[in-house]
């Protein structure tokens, strides 16, 4: 092995090390080993960033739009209230509701499907009398299935026809990838329906409405005398740190005030209203002289914290001086957050984010992996798949879940907001998708079109473009495809390719392709499966290299290992986002996964050699 040989190797080992410690984003380890394959000499300079260009990547961002413009116009919601029963048996219930996410995931972004599709899972699931889990897992598997089956599915299909260009082939067409993809989609969610949903452990889950808020909101009023009389709230809650309470609301002068400012003070009579565990919080205010002298109601008239009911009072707004600026509302309400994976508000703290000064809003509880970590909630981290219990006023709500990427888990209404541009939104992706079928354009300029023709009928508003964009998948994917072709042209691909060949294959092209299969399969369970794609299409053109056989039959045993993610949390965001709704831990996945893989592992390995044959 030559020197770059080592060093690009080196540079793997550690970016999957990384991928695998999950301390940083996938997009900063990316761009971690771009940078040193660039130091090293494996990248040139003036090359390290042509991956922005890439078409893989301009199609994965144009599809980004386009699948939100579906979901913003109604389109999806139309689909779901045609294709999903109202009422009907388990196996109905749960193939139909797979059947739609995996359709909806082989033409749009998988984890939009997912999060759309969450909360009328969560729905069912009491319909059919199951735990959310038992819902929620087979979904995100079936989304996940769903990707494989087009071209623009999923990212690792675009780059395995990126890698094919540069083979010397051409692009694979829009439904190359079906013939396969379909069978083995079908395969796996008829297993599911069938026998596997048995096998998701029925975690107890906070979730769909069982945050009980009775328990640690509680309402205490500060008699006369206090010593907590004058006191900014900031200061009384400094005083009160240890016990892990926070003041979410406020009744002063008959006026309910919810999230107040901190500098607020304090007067006689007023009533605070804190979430807080009631059986350590009482010693903690016999500091001010404040005895608890009643519970927070769920609901009822008197209460400041009633759950998804109305109750007449004010938010407040902040301003720069310390005061606050009342704004009347009618719809404080409480509502359940799943934290996406790449949300902007991953790795901060209630405090981090000025929750109540920013946006007059109250985080109540978090949920993670179906358990309460109620210690210093104010300071806890959020990771993705928490699930937050939000409490303010419906429009604010609303105003956070867009600006930070979370996912409302509660029953939405299916309705179409505005027909025309439903029929607009699904007429340009047709359209899109029909350029690619035909061969008439490349899928990067016929998608490219269709974002353009997206953005003239404002089928999505022009300011929330760039926000449907998943920043962290492009610049993961602009930084590994120049890696991969680091691969190439250093002659690593084929230095791992021969080893394979000799070692485990033992020049049985039938058993390299097996290899590859379960390789890829392995990887993208422990790592994003685009950076699996990207690291094993040069070894897979490798190995056919070596044995002298069709290389797309090893491309498309990498297309399909990519989209098998089942086994871990970790492997595809929308194993991710069921975490909390699920009450999942690290090792439930594999109970149904590791059986899935092997179903999937049967069915597709025969179909690629009738398919696509050696």
């Amino acid at each position: 092995m030559t020197a770059p040989q080592i060093l690009l190797l080196a540079i793997l080992a550690g970016t999957m090390v990384l991928f695998l410690w999950g301390r940083f984003r996938h997009d900063i380890v990316a761009l971690i080993a771009l940078m040193a394959c660039v130091i090293g000499g494996l990248v040139p300079a003036s090359d390290a960033f042509a991956g922005f260009g890439h078409p893989a990547v301009i199609t994965v961002a144009c599809v980004l739009v386009l699948s939100q413009g579906l979901q913003y116009s109604g389109t999806v919601d139309w689909l779901a209230r045609k294709v999903l029963p109202q009422k009907a048996g388990r196996f109905r219930s749960m193939t139909a509701l797979m059947g739609l996410g995996a359709l909806l995931s082989g033409f749009m972004n998988n984890v939009g499907a997912m999060a759309l599709l969450m909360p009328i899972a969560v729905r069912l699931a009491g319909q059919l009398g199951l735990a959310p889990g038992q819902v929620l897992m087979p979904l995100a598997f079936g989304t996940i299935l769903g990707g494989m089956t087009t071209l623009i599915g999923t990212p690792p299909n675009l780059i395995v026809s990126g890698f094919r260009v540069e083979a010397g082939g051409a692009a694979f067409s829009m439904f190359d990838f079906a013939p396969v993809g379909v069978a083995v989609a079908l395969a796996g969610v008829a297993f599911i329906a069938l026998f596997g949903w048995r096998l998701v452990p029925a975690r107890k889950s906070i979730s769909g409405g069982e945050f009980e808020t009775a328990q640690y909101l509680t309402e205490v009023r500060v008699p006369k005398g206090s010593k907590a009389i004058g006191l900014t709230l900031r200061a009384f809650e400094r005083g009160i740190e240890n016990s892990g309470a926070q003041i979410v609301g406020l009744v002063s002068n008959d006026v309910r005030i919810n999230a107040p400012h901190g500098g607020r003070r304090i007067g006689a009579d007023d009533i605070l209203v804190l979430e807080a565990d009631v059986n350590t919080v009482g010693k903690a205010l016999s500091v001010y002289g404040i005895k608890l002298e009643e519970q927070g109601s769920s609901s009822g008239k008197d209460s400041p914290t009633g759950k998804g009911s109305a109750h007449p009072g004010t938010t407040t707004e902040a301003g720069e001086d310390g005061t606050d600026k009342a704004r009347a509302t009618e719809d404080i309400v409480l509502r359940e957050l799943v934290v996406l994976p790449g949300s902007s508000i991953a790795g901060s703290s209630a405090s981090d984010l000025h929750l109540r000064t920013r946006y007059g809003l109250n985080l109540l509880a978090v949920s993670r992996q179906g358990t309460l970590p109620r210690a210093r909630l104010r300071t806890l981290k959020l990771k993705a798949g928490d699930l937050l219990l939000m409490q303010g006023p419906t429009e604010v709500i609303a105003d956070f879940i867009g600006d930070t990427g979370c996912v409302p888990l509660g029953e939405r209404e299916l309705r179409i907001p505005d027909r025309r541009k439903a029929l607009i939104a699904g007429a340009i992706m047709l359209g899109s998708v029909g350029l690619v079928t035909f061969g008439l354009l490349p899928a990067a300029v016929a998608f490219t079109l269709g974002m353009i023709a997206s953005m003239l009928a404002r089928t999505l508003p022009l300011e929330q473009v760039y926000r449907a964009i998943d920043w962290s998948v492009i610049v993961l994917l602009a930084a590994l495809i120049p890696v991969a072709e680091a691969m190439q042209s250093t002659g690593t691909a084929d230095v791992l390719s021969r080893f394979l060949v000799d070692t485990i294959a033992r020049d049985n092209a039938v058993a390299a392709l097996a290899v590859v299969l379960v390789t890829t399969m392995f990887l993208s369970d422990v790592m994003n499966n685009a950076a699996t794609a990207a690291v094993l299409c040069p070894i897979a053109i490798g190995i056919s290299a070596a044995l002298g056989v069709n290389p797309d039959s090893f491309l498309m045993a990498v297309a399909i290992g990519a989209s098998c993610a089942f086994l871990t949390p970790i492997g595809h965001q929308n194993n991710t986002l069921i975490l909390g709704p699920g009450g999942f831990g690290f090792g439930d996945y594999w109970r149904l996964g590791l059986p899935l893989e092997i179903v999937l592992l049967a069915v597709s390995l025969p179909l690629l050699l009738i398919v696509w044959p050696l």
